[in-house]
C-alpha cells in the first residue's frame, strides 16, 4: 500500500489553497485527488467577475481566480491526480480511490484534508407538486451547461430560490437572451448577497417575490407553466394568492449541502446545523489527523474566505505532521451561540488557543437590524461590536481577543 504524508480530497479552491499553504509550511509530501478532468472545481463555470477582491485586491472571474491558485500549486510542485474519485476513507486514514489510469488504489495517509465542496439541493428534496417534465434544472447544472457546454437551457424562465447561484443565473440567462419572469423565495428574505440582488435582479428589472414558492409545475414532455403562491409564517401556501407564469424552464436555487459522505465513512462528527464536520480552531475534526475546510465544512458566500480558511487548515495539517501534537477534544472550550447566531466555525477552542487572536465565522438565523455582537468569556463580556444589518445570506466574521486568564466557555450573542 502506498503511503503519503498529506492527502487532500478535492481540487477546488479549498483543496488548492490548503495544498499551497501546507507546502509553504514545510510539508513536501502532498497528494491532491480531484474527480474532475481539471483543477479549479466550481470556479471553472463561474465566468462572472467579483472574485478575489479580498484575497488578491483585484476583481477576477472564477476561472481567473482558480488559475492563480493552480499556478501556485504547479510552482510549488504539488502532486495531483485528476479523474480520481475517492470511494472511502477510514478513521485510520486509509483512502480508497479509483481512476481510469490506475484502477482501484488504496493508500495510507499521515493526515487528510477534506475539501470536497458542496452540492445543490435537488427537486426531489422540495416536494413540489405537479408533473415531472423536462426543463427543470438546478441553477448550478444550468450554469455548467451554458458556460462550459455552450448549451442554452431555456427561453422563458422562473427561478425558485434566491441563493447566489440563482441570482447570478437570473442575470446570465437574461444576457443570453432569455426572459426571466420572476425569482421566488420561500423565506421573507433573500438567501444571497445584497450586491447580487442589486446587480443581478434590480439592474435587469427582474422581480423578487419573497415569501413565495412554486405551488405547481405544469407540462408533459416539457415545462409549460409554473404556479407561484404566497406562503404564511409556517411556509404553507395561502389559497387565493396564486400567480401563473407561462414558461419552458424552472431553475432551482434552494440551498447547498456539504458533500459529506466521505466524512461519515471516516467517522467524523457532523454539525446538525451546517451539515459539515465539527472542527476546532485548527480545523481538525474529532478524528486525529483529519481536517476539513471550505464548503464541505460550511457553505461560504465568498471564495476569498474559502481560501483564507483553507490556508489555515493546510498549515495546521503540516504542523500536525511535523509536531505530532495529540488530540485535545476532551478539553475543548465550547463556543455557544445565542440570540440568533446559528453556528460558529470553529465549534470549540483548544485551551491555549486564546493566547492569540482567533477568527470565528458564523451566520445568523434571520435579518436583524441595529444589534450588538457580543462575545463573553465565561460571564465577562470582552467584545461588543455594533451591527447595523445582519442577514442569513452573508457570512459574518469576528476575531476573538486573547484572554488574560484561563477561559472555560465562550459565548457569541446578538443583543439589542
Amino acid at each position: 500500500m502506498e503511503s503519503r504524508a498529506l492527502v487532500i480530497i478535492g481540487g477546488g479552491p479549498a483543496g488548492l489553497a490548503a495544498a499551497v499553504s501546507a507546502r509553504e509550511a514545510g510539508e513536501k509530501d502532498i497528494l491532491l485527488l480531484e474527480r474532475d478532468v481539471r483543477l479549479g472545481g466550481i470556479l471553472n463555470q463561474c465566468i462572472h467577475n467579483g472574485f478575489g477582491l479580498h484575497r488578491f485586491k483585484e476583481e477576477l472571474t472564477g476561472p481567473e481566480y482558480a488559475d492563480r491558485y493552480i499556478k501556485l500549486a504547479e510552482e510549488a510542485g504539488i502532486d495531483f491526480r485528476l479523474e480520481s474519485i475517492v470511494l472511502d476513507i477510514t478513521p485510520e486514514r486509509v483512502i480508497t480511490y479509483v481512476s481510469p489510469k490506475e484502477g482501484v488504489v488504496q493508500l495510507q495517509a499521515g493526515a487528510v484534508i477534506l475539501a470536497m465542496g458542496c452540492r445543490e439541493r435537488p427537486r426531489g428534496a422540495l416536494n413540489t407538486p405537479g408533473s415531472r417534465p423536462a426543463g427543470i434544472y438546478t441553477a448550478g447544472t444550468a450554469q455548467r451547461l451554458i458556460n462550459i457546454e455552450g448549451k442554452m437551457v431555456g427561453r422563458r424562465v422562473v427561478i425558485l430560490g434566491s441563493g447566489d447561484i440563482g441570482l447570478i443565473m437570473a442575470r446570465r440567462m437574461t444576457l443570453e437572451g432569455a426572459k426571466v419572469l420572476a425569482v421566488a423565495e420561500i423565506m421573507p428574505y433573500s438567501g444571497g448577497l445584497r450586491r447580487n440582488i442589486e446587480q443581478c435582479l434590480n439592474d435587469f428589472g427582474i422581480p423578487l417575490l419573497l415569501s413565495h414558492t412554486v405551488s405547481r409545475i405544469d407540462g408533459r414532455s416539457r415545462v409549460t407553466g409554473i404556479e407561484i403562491s404566497k406562503v404564511d409564517e409556517k411556509r404553507a401556501v395561502i389559497p387565493g394568492t396564486e400567480q401563473y407564469f407561462e414558461c419552458d424552464t424552472l431553475l432551482l436555487s434552494c440551498g447547498l449541502l456539504p458533500e459529506n459522505e466521505l466524512s461519515r465513512s471516516a467517522g467524523v462528527t457532523l454539525s446538525r446545523v451546517t451539515g459539515g464536520p465539527v472542527v476546532d480552531d485548527r480545523f481538525m475534526t474529532v478524528i486525529p489527523g483529519i481536517f476539513a475546510c471550505g464548503n464541505v465544512l460550511h457553505v461560504h458566500d465568498l471564495v476569498d474566505y474559502v481560501s483564507d480558511e483553507s490556508g489555515s487548515a493546510g498549515r495546521a495539517a503540516a504542523a500536525w505532521l511535523s509536531e505530532g501534537w495529540e488530540q485535545e477534544k476532551q478539553n475543548l472550550i465550547p463556543i455557544s451561540c445565542e440570540g440568533g447566531v446559528r453556528y460558529t466555525v470553529p465549534a470549540g477552542l483548544r485551551p491555549d488557543a486564546l493566547k492569540e487572536p482567533v477568527t470565528v465565522r458564523f451566520r445568523v438565523a434571520d435579518v436583524y437590524r441595529d444589534k450588538k455582537l457580543c462575545v463573553y468569556y465565561d460571564d465577562n463580556r470582552v467584545m461588543q461590536i455594533p451591527k447595523r444589518v445582519l442577514a442569513p445570506g452573508e457570512m459574518e466574521t469576528c476575531k476573538l481577543k486573547p484572554a488574560e486568564a484561563q477561559v472555560a466557555s465562550v459565548r457569541i450573542v446578538l443583543e439589542d
